[in-house]
């Protein structure tokens, strides 16, 4: 079985068995008509279930061929033009030849004596991103597994950061479409009930600062303490980024810890043509982005980032055997000083070797195309007397809901779009994403991918507006 160690004397069998890999992949994403074949739960857990990881196939191809049936042919695949559903992105080949350098040297990005070049090559792209939003000369972060981590780690320096005596004392706003990860947070950090304030929203999902003014002076009035307001860049389920400036003003005033969660949105870091979108975020104490959403980077690839490095020592903890004290003294950078995981892969090569080989301007101008063609599937839908679409785009996203001409009944039309997004799915045609406005159920376009156009979206809306017409019509037949 050493003949299976990755090693001097098993380079060749490496190259041979990863090249093999490549080629079934690169022979899938040539060959792959549509996002998804539309497998049931149902048709494809016998197939995994009957296999016994206690007998090995002992041969590479042929692992290769279960694996084809097993999962290759029936992955949902985000690099076609018509999978629009969540913020997954298409990625860029110089990522992907950085995940195989990575995996295959495997550094562990803890200390520097599991990872040296690879230390310096993160800290430089955490400089390198601090710099773009613009938090200043003291500025640091680190690599996360993703904007969860992210917001979790911001949310304990801010918690670390407020003067009170009991965690109950403390508040935590943010808007009502914020992500799901500041309440889970709030919960993990052992924070109470009702820490997480949220706050309304206007017509365009952005943060009402005048009702978060009014919050944070209840909270004041109330002897509480108002902990971080966590403002978005770009909501999950809208796009819409919270008038940030506003946001830093109130912080300010109230001697609070400013967070901004640009998971999404960060992809405007880069941007050649929209960076002023998120004019504002320089202000933050914490910033989240996410690389995989809007840098087009493989999964994971995250960071926080924070104005105040000293800010990091509240996660910071001394191992003999890892990172002992002696190590600060000694200046020897260990990046688990600054980080909620210990071991951690290099996950900021995938980054490194993009910008190395597109630049910044090349990621940016990728995330304009996709902001340009959520406008035009704005403008469609919004000529387009089938779909009520909610709001116009502050990034890729687009909400919308099809709307019958002779059914009033909300309830109904509930049960048909909820069928029509099934329905898409299980044909493997594409893949929308659904979410709720005020209760009712509406549809997604999450456009991460320049390759899709503006003919995609319309093709699938006539697929969605069909399968809703097929749902009412059996509906009807069922009543009568």
């Amino acid at each position: 079985m050493r003949s299976h160690l990755l090693n001097d004397t098993t380079a060749e069998s490496y190259r041979r068995s990863v090249t093999e890999g490549i080629e079934r992949v690169a022979a899938k994403l040539a060959t792959t008509t549509r996002p998804f074949t539309g497998v049931t739960v149902d048709a494809l857990s016998p197939r995994i279930d009957e296999i016994d990881l206690d007998k090995p196939l002992l041969d590479t191809t042929a692992v290769l061929d279960e694996l084809e049936d097993v999962y290759l042919r029936d992955a949902i695949y985000f690099h076609h033009p018509r999978y629009l559903a969540h913020l997954n992105c298409p990625v860029v080949i110089p990522a992907v030849l950085g995940e195989a350098i990575l995996s295959a040297v495997n550094s562990s990005l803890d200390t520097w004596d599991q990872s040296a070049g690879g230390t310096l090559i993160e800290r430089k792209l955490i400089d390198w991103t601090t710099a773009r939003i613009g938090l200043g000369p003291v500025a640091d972060g680190v690599f996360t597994s993703g904007g969860t981590q992210s917001n979790l780690q911001a949310l304990l320096l801010a918690r670390e950061e407020a003067k009170a005596d009991t965690p109950a004392e403390l508040r935590v706003f943010a808007s009502e479409v914020s992500h799901f990860s500041v309440k889970k947070s709030a919960k993990l950090l052992g924070l109470g009930p009702d820490a997480v304030v949220s706050i309304p929203v206007d017509h365009d999902q952005r943060m009402q600062t005048v009702a978060l003014a009014r919050e944070l002076e209840r909270c004041r009035r109330d002897g509480l303490v108002p902990m971080a307001v966590v403002a978005t860049a770009g909501t999950t389920d809208f796009g819409s980024i919270d008038p940030l400036p506003e946001i830093a003003e109130l912080c300010e005033q109230y001697g609070t810890w400013m967070h901004v969660d640009a998971a999404y949105g960060c992809g405007l870091l880069a941007s050649v043509k929209y960076r002023d979108r998120i004019d504002g975020i320089e202000r933050a104490d914490s910033v989240t982005v996410d690389y995989h959403k809007s840098f087009f980077q493989p999964v994971s690839s995250s960071a926080v980032l924070v104005r105040d490095a000293s800010t990091l020592r509240h996660a910071t903890y001394h191992a003999e055997y890892l990172n002992p004290r002696r190590m600060v003294q000694e200046r020897i950078p260990n990046q688990v000083d600054k980080s909620l995981q210990t071991t951690r892969r290099f996950d900021a090569l995938k980054l490194w070797m993009t910008l190395r080989v597109m630049g910044a301007d090349g990621i940016g101008r990728l995330f304009d195309e996709v902001c340009d063609l959520a406008v035009e599937g704005w403008r469609l839908l919004a000529a387009d007397p089938r779909f009520d679409v909610v709001v116009a785009p502050s990034l890729s996203t687009l909400v919308f809901r099809w709307i019958p001409a002779s059914v009033t009944d909300p309830a109904e039309i509930d049960r048909a779009n909820l069928y029509a997004r099934k329905a898409l799915f299980a044909s493997g045609d594409a893949v929308v994403a659904g979410t709720k406005v005020q209760g009712r159920h509406y549809l997604k376009f999450t456009l991460l991918n320049p390759e899709t156009t503006v003919e995609d979206m319309s093709v699938v809306l006539d697929l969605i507006a069909g399968h809703a017409e097929q749902y009412l019509g059996e509906s009807l037949d069922r009543a009568s």
